[in-house]
């Protein structure tokens, strides 16, 4: 069965596109590698020991999105990942964020309304809920007025989807709204590798343990928490990558009560900037250079997962704890830097 995984050869995607075909799914990944490289493909080849069909494709291209489906008729679901992702980023670029995150999102449902039967997997985010009233967050949580232009991006994606699926029945979609992934695989072969400075709480720091970074900035001391700093669940992507095949298999198997249905995926265990710090210098042997800088703007205080939906309804339940993937995480950054 041919799946076509957009973005492939990023973060998440590409340890999904490993575990499709660890479950015997047929994998084509385009990925216009705006924020990845197509060396990860010969990672993906030396663990599962099957190399996908790729192609170099910018779904912003409309034209270029109606051939590729032309050309393979035979792909009955999609995971769609492809996305400019950066909270700070978006504010400063928001053109940039709904151009790319909401454009290629409709040309690819436009192109799965032509079929018969299509299964849709969409990459969603905890930023929908906003600054959630209560903790942990369960799917039934409102999603509210968007923090910043990427986390409307996301809501729009799902308000999107939703009414496509509302007027086609043969259209079956799934959004998966997560939290924070983080680490690498096992095999040390993919991880997360970021185009320039990182976005990403994780690898800023594990490139600040290397020192490639001076120092992580951490925005902000005076939230109403603990320690002052956000709180935000951080799961393991190896996790994260499972529960994808686990939607799609729901769906393939006509397994899905409503043909939209919203998971959200996590831990269920929230852990503030510190406490990631903290594990990093545990599992690294090593202090971290860092210092607390002023708030950042779109920034919420807490986020973390009521998992129960996912774990009874999906099947699935998070694995690995947060040392178990920063030590990951570390361990693939000192691979790359080797």
């Amino acid at each position: 069965m041919k799946i076509l995984v957009t973005g492939g050869l990023g973060f998440i995607g590409s340890h999904t596109v490993v575990e499709l075909q660890n479950e015997g799914f047929e994998v084509v990944i385009i990925d216009d590698c705006s924020n990845s490289s197509e060396k990860v493909l010969e990672g993906i080849f030396s663990i599962s020991g099957k190399m996908p069909l790729f192609e170099k494709i910018d779904l912003k291209e409309k034209s270029k999105v109606e051939d590729f489906f032309k050309r393979h008729q035979d792909v009955q679901g999609v995971i769609h990942f492809a996305a400019s992702k950066a909270v700070g980023e978006s504010v400063q670029k928001p053109l940039l964020y709904y151009e790319n995150n909401i454009g290629t999102l409709v040309y690819l449902l436009k192109e799965l309304s032509k079929k018969d039967n299509a299964s849709f997997i969409f990459s969603s985010s905890c930023t929908v809920y906003g600054q959630a009233d209560e903790m942990p967050i369960s799917e039934k949580a409102p999603v509210k007025p968007a923090e910043s232009p990427y986390g409307n991006t996301k809501q729009m994606g799902e308000e999107i989807i939703r009414d496509t699926c509302a007027i086609n029945p043969k259209l079956k979609a799934i959004a998966l709204r997560y939290f924070n992934p983080m680490g690498a695989h096992p095999s040390g072969n993919i991880g997360e590798l970021p185009i320039g400075v990182p976005q990403n709480l994780v690898p800023f720091i594990t490139q600040t343990g290397m020192g490639l970074r001076e120092e992580l900035s951490v925005f902000g001391d005076d939230y109403p928490t603990e320690d002052g700093t956000c709180i935000r669940d951080y799961i393991y992507v190896v996790d994260l990558a499972k529960a994808h095949v686990k939607a799609l298999q729901r769906l393939l198997g006509g397994k899905n009560q409503d043909n939209y249905e919203v998971f959200n995926l996590g831990t269920g265990k929230g852990s503030s900037v510190l406490e990631v710090i903290h594990s990093f210098e545990r599992v690294s042997g090593k202090k971290l250079n860092y210092k607390i800088v002023d708030r950042r703007a779109g920034d919420i205080v807490s986020a973390y997962a009521d998992t129960k939906k996912a774990n009874d309804v999906l099947g699935w339940k998070s694995q690995y704890t947060l040392d178990e993937a920063m030590k990951s995480a570390w361990e693939w950054e000192q691979k790359v830097r080797a």
